[in-house]
């Protein structure tokens, strides 16, 4: 009776998100156990069956820290974005067009699903200026110019190229990489290219999938997860500097989705079996579910703003 009363709960969801498109981005960290990984390509394949367009980014920050190791290879990042030498973007195109690549579009087929790799290069889809130095304050909240290598800010994407794979049907993979103006390849985070793609592709979600069990209100309290969320709140966190690491670029990305249009942006624990669909399908959720201002606050699916 309960599996049947959750399943009646989720059909203002199904209604409401069919024939949508959904972005999801999985960092890196998330293909570490392979039942992480498994679980996340089964909940996006529940997705796709349901009639949402899925397109998945996928980063590689560990397995690319543990390449860097492996051929000794300086490696640095700063305030949570990554310093990119030519031997790094090297090893980046080897890392996560090859293996990680391959890895997600293997666990879709797993699950029964079509998937296409595709890396920014591909198509053009991503095209990207080289970044000039930067002045950046790190999490100590020191200020210094930075060059970041060979990392670019997004000009344009192409984004027929995804929406031919979406019409196949099939899910995109897309690695961060990006076409520069020069035959450059270049470095662009994974948050960024999963909210841009959003924004283009007008998506009804952006969802980030992390080892974190959403964004914290204090990064040293596992517990202190806010289930909702505005940008302002946000804002606040980040001049208290509880925003550190790796959640400041995904904080810039939650913002440049919802300030270019996208509705709901979530940021769900990929660890846990079924947390993306119970944050997509109840009215609970299962991570932090950020929307623009305070007054959007989440209401039953019923009244017209599913979750």
């Amino acid at each position: 009776m309960e599996r049947l009363i959750e399943l009646l709960d989720a059909i203002p969801y199904l209604r409401a998100y069919s024939g949508q498109t959904f972005v999801v981005k999985a960092g890196g960290e998330l293909l570490e156990e392979a039942r992480w990984r498994d679980g996340i390509a089964r909940d996006l394949a529940v997705l796709h069956r349901l009639g949402i367009r899925v397109v998945l980014v996928h980063g590689g920050g560990p397995q690319l820290d543990a390449a860097a190791n492996r051929l000794s290879i300086p490696n640095q990042s700063v305030a949570g974005r990554r310093v990119t030498t030519p031997e790094l973007l090297d090893a980046a195109i080897l890392e996560w067009r090859g293996r990680l690549s391959t890895a997600w579009v293997n666990a879709l087929r797993g699950q029964g699903e079509r998937a296409v790799g595709l890396s920014g290069v591909d198509g053009e889809l991503l095209v990207a200026e080289r970044r000039p130095p930067v002045q950046t304050t790190d999490d100590s909240g020191a200020s210094k110019l930075v060059d970041y290598g060979l990392v670019g800010d997004l000009k344009e994407i192409r984004s027929d190229v995804i929406r031919a794979v979406l019409g196949i049907p099939a899910i995109p993979v897309v690695t961060p990489l990006a076409s520069g103006p020069n035959g450059e390849i270049l470095n662009v985070n994974a948050d960024t290219v999963a909210a841009e793609l959003a924004v283009h592709l007008q998506a009804a979600k952006l969802i980030v999938l992390t080892r974190a069990p959403g964004i914290l209100s204090n990064p040293e309290d596992p517990a202190s997860v806010l289930h909702w969320t505005d940008l302002v709140e946000l804002g606040q966190l980040e001049e208290q500097g509880m925003l550190r690491g790796g959640m400041r670029p995904k904080v810039a990305a939650v913002r440049r989705a919802l300030l270019g249009g996208v509705p709901r942006v979530h940021v769900v624990d990929g660890r846990r079996a079924g947390s993306l669909l119970s944050e997509v399908f109840t009215t609970e959720g299962s991570g932090t579910l950020v929307v623009m201002e305070a007054d959007e606050t989440p209401a039953e699916p019923l009244s017209g703003t599913p979750r």
